[in-house]
């Protein structure tokens, strides 16, 4: 993928969040379907990780 095709703009969903669009490649190299639940943390200095959630 170039570097401009990974850029995407940050959207406000409702009064207490916001989503940004995962490209398609991406959902289908990590096997994701919709509405599948993801994990979302602060990694820091403009980081954020997003991974499978897993049930304990």
């Amino acid at each position: 993928m170039t570097e401009r095709k990974n850029v995407h703009k940050l959207k406000k969903s409702s009064a207490y969040s916001y989503s940004v669009t995962i490209p398609k490649e991406i959902v289908e190299k990590y096997k994701w379907r919709e509405k599948q639940k993801l994990v979302v943390k602060d990694k820091g200095h403009g980081k954020v990780e997003i991974h499978d959630w897993r049930r304990k």
